[in-house]
């Protein structure tokens, strides 16, 4: 991941886990590539003193957001939504997974957030198949599933 990031983003960047998965994965990246990292819940905590950013990030310096999974995008772009309402220069987002789901695409390029996942299901799928994780017979259950999340077995 942190090569990705220096090719989409460069390096003068800080980084922005999202609570809580983004944050293992965004400490890691952010020690590997030597930049300041905080962590961003996508609503603020509702006990304590009700932060929502954790850490400390300079407003000068343009943020990438780090995710585990995007599926529609929601809470990470809550993320981003709050970054940006507070001052900071959001500048995309990077994700270890994505679905590819039409609905994400859309909010992404909605917010005019760039983004990036290492890999995705229509990788997935192959790869599982040939390791024998997913049948062949198993794959139109996935595709239906793929195609309609929400209404799925409705």
């Amino acid at each position: 991941m942190a090569e990705a990031i220096r090719k989409q983003f460069g390096t003068d960047v800080a980084l922005c886990g999202v609570a809580t998965a983004g944050i293992a994965i965004g400490a890691l990246v952010a020690d590997e590539m030597g930049l300041p990292f905080a962590y961003c819940r996508p609503k603020p905590k509702e006990h304590g003193m009700q932060n929502q950013l954790e850490g400390r990030l300079d407003p000068s310096v343009p943020v990438i957001v780090i995710e585990d999974l995007i599926s529609t995008g929601g809470s990470s772009l809550k993320v981003v939504e709050y970054l940006r309402g507070t001052g900071f220069n959001v500048q995309g987002m990077a994700a270890i997974f994505t679905y590819g789901f039409d609905l994400a695409d859309a909010n992404f390029k909605e917010q005019e957030c760039p983004f990036f996942a290492l890999s995705d299901y229509a990788h997935l799928l192959p790869m599982a198949i040939e390791a024998g994780v997913v049948s062949e017979s198993d794959l139109q259950t996935l595709e239906s599933w793929r195609s309609d999340p929400a209404n799925w077995m409705k």
